[in-house]
Order: structure tokens, then C-alpha cells, then sequence
């Protein structure tokens, strides 16, 4: 199987785009940024001071790296033998550069020891500098999910890059629905290497060991994902609804950048789904051209004086035809596109989700701590409570009518 390789410095400019307008969406003031919003409501802040924002200027989003000059070096992450360099300088990572290539198809077993087919990815790690070996992993798509699961539960106030799509979504009927399709197949390698790069690329994520090990361990990465429990962690989806409904001051900004995804969400949902009928509908239009086609070429042979005519009007009809597959396939590069749009407007969300639920824990310790502060108060100063005697009489009351009833009893 051919091998196809991305370059690092390939990017996606209707990504970078993308990023650089919700950043500045989201921001309050220049020295806010995704990787952390300052939360008057909570008390502190998620490193949003000026002297920790770092912008790509590949991407145009935040990337986590101090700006301060004791920081302005190479800082170095080792774990199972791979070492990834970061400097101020430039783009966010230095000596490693990233690759996808060599989908194959291979048999496994899953839970129910039912045979399946699934597509396993060659994920390779190269070091600029010479010195080091590169690495090279096979990783399966649900590895990728695990990782960005972990990501999520680990680092809730990132956000997470999205996934390519596992499944086929918001397709017309020449594309193929299968997921191992090798269009499809290719389309998601190069998504899988795009979310690789812009993991490498933040400086907080990058630094992770278990992204480090993702890159280099072959057996037992799963394990070691496992071992650092991080499934016990994750918020449940009932306990993030309730947070919603039942925080009392929520923060503005987050309120706003929630409504903002959730209009953003709806609306290229909406986009993608016009373009699929609009795409059949044009297909089935021009299609239908090659039927008139192969009539003209049928009919010229028929007619001695007006063959040459009728070919050449049947061969303009064919090429006509033809003439849709190159337009649809240059939509689909928009749409998937936009479908990035679709999965960052998800992570901006759990970012937004994340932010409720720790408001709300937060408010309900600001209950607790006041109700203690009051009873504090009764108890120094004997100050009258809720049923006109102080909190330690209403206490040694109850004690006494409770022995009183058990000595009536005996």
C-alpha cells in the first residue's frame, strides 16, 4: 500500500480561520484565551493572566506556552523514550514532526469474540534534530477516541481538538456510507493526523505523558489509560444537566459562548444537510445528461446527413455529465471543512458544561460555608434562631424531652 504523508507544516486555512474567529469570539479582553477563562463567579481564574497567553500564529488560538522570560526555553517531556522539544520560537513544537500514513484493513476480535474489520493507522514520530530514533505505532481509531477521551476528562478547560467523523455523516448517494471505503478511509487518516498535530502543538497537552506514550508504546497503551483511572473522574451527563438548571449566577460569558455554539451547531447542521439534497438533486440532473448522450451517438448512426452533428452533441452531452464529479468533490473538501466546525463547536460546549458544574459545586459550597458561619454566630453570642431560642438552648431542650419521653416509657 502507497504511503501518504502529510508534512507538518501543512495546516488547513478555513481551520485557522475558524479558530482565530471563536477565539475572538470568546475572549473578554486580549489576555483571555480558550485555554482559560478568569472567573470572577468562581473566585480565581484558569491562567488567563497575559504573562501565560501564547498565540499560534499558524493557527491562531491559544496554546497554552508562558511567555514569561524565566520560561522562554526549550521545555522537554520524556517518557518511554520519546522526547519532545518545545520552544519560543515560532511555531509551538520544535524536533518532532508528526505523520499518518498506511491504512490497513485487518481481523480482530471484539467483546463478544465476534470476528470484526476494522483499519489500523501507522503513526510515525521524526526528530529534526538526528540524534534519536524515530518512532512508529499502529493505533486503531477507538485508540484515538480513548485519548481524546482522556484529554476531555484530564485537561476540561482546553479544548480538545475533534476526531474525523467514524461514520459517514451528511452523505449523498454516490458516496459511500461504509467506513472502509478508501475514500472515506483516506479522508479520515488525514483528520486523525490533523487532530495528532494540534494535540503536539499545545503546550499543556503536549506535555501529557500519556499523549508522549501514545506515540511510542505499541502493547499496553490502553492499560496504562486505564491505570490512571480517569473514567472514574468524568462528570455524568445528569449531573452536568443539573448543573445547568440549578446554578444560581452563571457567567455571562460563558452563557454567551454557549448560545454561540449551540447557533453555530444548528446552523452548519442545517448547511450540511441542504447540501446533501442539493447535491443529489444536481447529480441525478446531470447524470441524466449521458442518457441523451448515448441517444445522439445511437441516433447519428441513423442519420447519413446530420451524423457528425448528432456525435458531437452526444459527446458534449457525456462530457457534460462527467463534469459533475470534479464540482461535487470539490464541495465535499468544503464540507468537511465545515463538519470541523460542527465537532470544535462540541468541544467549545464541554469547555462551557465543565465551567456550570464547577459553579455550581462552588455556590453550593458558598451555601454550606454560610449556614456554618450563622451557626458559628449562635453558638458565641446566643443569638436568638429561627424559633425564638438560641441554637445551643433549642439543642439542650430536645436532649431533655428525649430523655423525659424514655423515662415515661420505662
Amino acid at each position: 500500500m502507497s504511503e501518504h504523508v502529510i508534512p507538518h507544516t501543512t495546516r488547513r486555512a478555513p481551520m485557522a480561520a475558524h479558530h482565530r474567529s471563536t477565539a475572538e469570539y470568546a475572549a473578554v479582553s486580549g489576555s483571555e484565551s480558550y485555554s482559560g477563562f478568569e472567573s470572577e463567579s468562581l473566585g480565581g481564574s484558569f491562567d488567563s493572566s497575559p504573562d501565560q497567553e501564547c498565540t499560534d500564529p499558524a493557527l491562531g488560538v491559544d496554546d497554552g506556552r508562558a511567555s514569561r522570560p524565566e520560561e522562554k526555553q526549550a521545555v522537554g517531556v520524556q517518557n518511554t523514550g520519546i522526547l519532545i522539544d518545545l520552544q519560543d520560537d515560532g511555531a509551538c513544537l520544535r524536533g518532532v514532526e508528526i505523520s499518518i500514513s498506511d491504512p490497513e484493513k485487518r481481523q480482530g476480535s471484539n467483546a463478544v469474540n465476534m470476528r470484526e474489520l476494522f483499519t489500523v493507522y501507522l503513526v510515525e514520530a521524526r526528530f529534526v534534530d538526528g540524534d534519536r530514533e524515530p518512532t512508529s505505532v499502529w493505533r486503531r481509531y477507538s485508540e484515538f477516541e480513548v485519548l481524546r477521551n482522556y484529554l476531555l476528562v484530564t485537561h476540561p478547560y482546553v479544548v480538545i481538538p475533534p476526531l474525523p467523523e467514524k461514520r459517514a455523516e451528511f452523505v449523498w448517494h454516490k458516496l459511500s456510507a461504509d467506513n472502509m471505503d478508501p475514500d472515506f478511509v483516506e479522508r479520515r487518516r488525514v483528520g486523525l493526523e490533523t487532530f495528532l498535530l494540534r494535540v503536539i502543538e499545545h503546550l499543556q497537552l503536549s506535555r501529557d505523558p500519556i499523549v508522549s506514550s501514545f506515540l511510542s508504546q505499541e502493547n499496553g497503551w490502553k492499560e496504562t489509560v486505564n491505570n490512571t483511572e480517569f473514567q472514574a473522574k468524568a462528570d455524568s451527563l445528569l449531573k452536568s444537566l443539573s448543573a445547568t438548571f440549578r446554578v444560581k449566577n452563571p457567567d455571562k460569558r460563558f452563557v454567551e459562548l454557549k448560545c454561540y455554539c449551540d447557533e453555530l451547531h444548528t446552523i452548519i447542521s442545517q448547511l450540511l444537510k441542504v447540501q446533501m439534497r442539493v447535491a443529489d438533486r444536481l447529480y441525478g440532473i446531470y447524470k441524466i445528461h449521458a442518457n441523451y448522450g448515448r441517444v445522439f451517438s445511437e441516433w447519428s448512426a441513423i442519420e447519413k446527413d446530420m451524423g457528425d452533428g448528432l456525435q458531437s452533441a452526444g459527446h458534449h452531452m457525456d462530457v457534460y455529465a462527467v463534469s459533475i464529479d470534479d464540482m461535487l468533490e470539490e464541495e465535499e473538501h468544503y464540507a468537511d471543512h465545515l463538519k470541523e466546525f460542527l465537532y470544535y463547536t462540541e468541544s467549545l460546549r464541554s469547555v462551557c458544561s465543565k465551567h456550570e458544574l464547577l459553579q455550581y459545586e462552588l455556590e453550593q459550597l458558598q451555601y454550606a460555608l454560610l449556614a456554618k458561619k450563622q451557626q458559628r454566630e449562635e453558638l458565641s453570642t446566643g443569638v436568638s434562631g429561627p424559633y425564638g431560642m438560641t441554637f445551643l438552648g433549642s439543642w439542650v431542650g430536645g436532649v431533655v424531652a428525649l430523655i423525659s419521653l424514655q423515662l415515661k416509657r420505662r
